[in-house]
């Protein structure tokens, strides 16, 4: 009997979470959808610029090699030119790379949501006429190849940074490793960048000087760093919750059918009150940290909240990285 009444309880919140989902969804279509979406093109034209310009005035003066399909790019504008192609002193590196991120684009239209595609594609073209808009130096910014170095990874990691927080993708190798996670969850998007560098420098350190690898080296390892930064779906959170609800259904239903999260409901007991409580354990990404919060204030004003950034996380964990 207890066993039923158990059972029963569980599929009436399998419903109930199923509807909340369903609501979601729906929520997540139409033109609210796509209003809310429209908000984003203009921070991504923003990090589209910012990205370019670190691009074009820090790095390309210095004759450097970006990580990632830029890169590649770059090495074949190079090649084409020591074997004397006539260039005409256009700089056709962003054409390339916009050229190389047609076939995964293509891909990802079939395999991805399409908004995420039509962002990224936005992003990429976006990219590419930037690259060539705006002016490359004909001298280094700065005397100090390691300061411009730093400086031009921190500017282009901001700029991919902000692309990404909004849903799109640069293209490249970011493009690619997104298309690798979907099919296979156990990698990273990290672990997919780093094989293509390890790939891109390896043909550096074979065509030039090892100066220009390290200089390089240094520009993509700040480039990563403020990426990550900002980009904070690659964050894992852990978020505690305490809460003095009686009944707190309603706010499990909500977080799990809105943000697609599974929790694990500790009972507990106040040791100065000795009041029940229930204390939630949640494993989120940073990016969906602030509308967790709003969900558990709706219910409970009061609720006392942990979060713990970078944990590392094994087993079945959804890595939402659109």
């Amino acid at each position: 009997m207890e066993a039923e009444k158990t059972g029963s309880v569980r599929q009436k919140t399998s419903d109930l979470v199923i509807a909340a989902e369903k609501k979601a969804e729906e929520h997540d279509k139409g033109s609210h959808a796509a209003r809310k979406e429209s908000l984003k093109l203009p921070l991504i034209f923003c990090g589209a610029v910012i990205y370019a310009f670190g691009m074009n005035y820090f790095l390309q003066p210095l004759h450097l090699y970006a990580g990632g399909f830029m890169g590649f790019a770059q090495l074949i504008r190079t090649a084409l030119l020591r074997a004397g192609v006539p260039l005409g002193g256009f700089d056709i590196a962003g054409i390339l790379y916009y050229i190389m991120n047609i076939p995964f684009l293509v891909l990802a239209f079939r395999k991805m949501r399409p908004r995420f595609v039509v962002k990224t594609l936005f992003a990429v073209t976006l990219i590419t006429a930037m690259l060539s808009l705006i002016p490359v130096p004909k001298v280094p910014v700065m005397e100090d190849t390691l300061a411009d170095c730093i400086i031009a990874g921190i500017i282009c990691g901001v700029g991919i940074g902000i692309i990404l927080r909004m849903g799109a993708c640069d293209g490249g190798m970011n493009l690619v490793g997104m298309l690798v996670v979907s099919e296979h969850g156990h990698t990273t998007i990290g672990r997919v960048s780093l094989i293509g560098n390890i790939v891109l420098y390896s043909v550096c350190l074979f065509l030039f000087d090892i100066p220009t690898v390290i200089y390089s080296l240094i520009y993509a390892t700040f480039n990563a760093f403020m990426c990550d930064r900002i980009h904070t779906q690659n964050i894992n959170t852990q978020v505690i919750v305490v809460t003095k609800l009686k009944d707190t259904s309603a706010m499990e239903v909500e977080i799990m059918g809105s943000l697609h999260r599974g929790m694990t409901r500790v009972p507990a007991t106040g040791a100065f009150t000795g009041e029940s409580e229930s204390v939630f354990i949640i494993f989120i990404s940073k990016y969906e940290v602030g509308r967790l919060h709003s969900i558990i204030r709706s219910y409970d004003p009061h609720a006392f909240i942990v979060e713990t950034e970078g944990v590392h996380v094994d087993g079945h964990f959804l890595r939402k990285l659109t």
